[in-house]
C-alpha cells in the first residue's frame, strides 16, 4: 500500500501567482529523501484564508485519505496567519509537543522563532503537522520531530512508516 502524503502550502503571493512556492519543493526533497515507505504526494497552493485551509485539510484526510499532512506557510503573527486555527479546528486532538519542540529547535537559530505558531494534531489517523514557509526552517523543524512520527501514526492505527536509519525513527510497530 502506498503512503499517501498531503503537502499544503498557504501563501497569498505564491498562490495568486506573485511569487514562486518554495515550500513545497522543500517538503517534497525532504521527504524523499527520509522516508523509505513507498509514498506519493498530493499537493495544494491554497491562499491564506481561513475556510481555504480548513477545507483543504478536511478534504486531505477524509477524501484524498492522507496519512500525513504537511503545511508550511501562514505560522506568523500575521493578521492573515491563520494555518495554526484552521489547523486546530479540524484535528480531534492537538499534539502541542511538535510545536513546543520546532520552536525551540528553531529559537536556537533565530531569535524570532517564538513569534511561530505551527502545531500538529490528528484528525482521525492522520497528522497534520504545520511548518514555517522557509525551506531552511522546514528542514530544522521536521529534523526536530520526525523521529516521532512513525510511532505517532501507528500509535493511532495508521499504517507503518519506515525511514532511513539516519532519522532513528522511534517505531515499534515496524516489522
Amino acid at each position: 500500500m502506498t503512503l499517501r502524503i498531503g503537502l499544503v502550502a498557504a501563501s497569498d503571493r505564491a498562490s495568486s501567482g506573485q511569487y514562486e512556492d518554495r515550500g513545497t519543493p522543500a517538503l517534497r526533497e525532504y521527504l524523499r529523501a527520509r522516508i523509505t515507505t513507498p509514498h506519493e504526494f498530493v499537493e495544494r497552493l491554497i491562499p491564506d484564508d481561513f475556510s481555504t485551509i480548513t477545507s483543504t485539510l478536511i478534504d486531505l484526510a477524509d477524501n484524498e485519505l492522507c496519512t500525513l499532512v504537511f503545511t508550511t506557510g501562514g505560522t506568523g503573527p500575521s493578521p492573515r496567519d491563520v494555518t495554526p486555527e484552521a489547523t486546530e479546528s479540524v484535528v480531534q486532538r492537538v499534539l502541542p509537543g511538535f510545536g513546543e519542540v520546532m520552536r525551540r529547535v528553531s529559537y536556537q537559530i533565530v531569535p524570532t522563532a517564538i513569534l511561530s505558531r505551527q502545531i500538529a494534531g490528528l484528525r482521525g489517523t492522520c497528522l497534520i503537522v504545520n511548518l514555517p514557509g522557509k525551506p531552511s526552517a522546514i528542514a530544522e523543524c521536521l529534523d526536530a520531530v520526525m523521529a516521532a512520527i512513525p510511532d505517532c501514526v501507528a500509535t493511532c492505527g495508521g499504517p507503518t512508516i519506515d525511514m532511513v536509519p539516519e532519522m532513528r525513527a522511534f517505531n515499534p510497530h515496524s516489522s
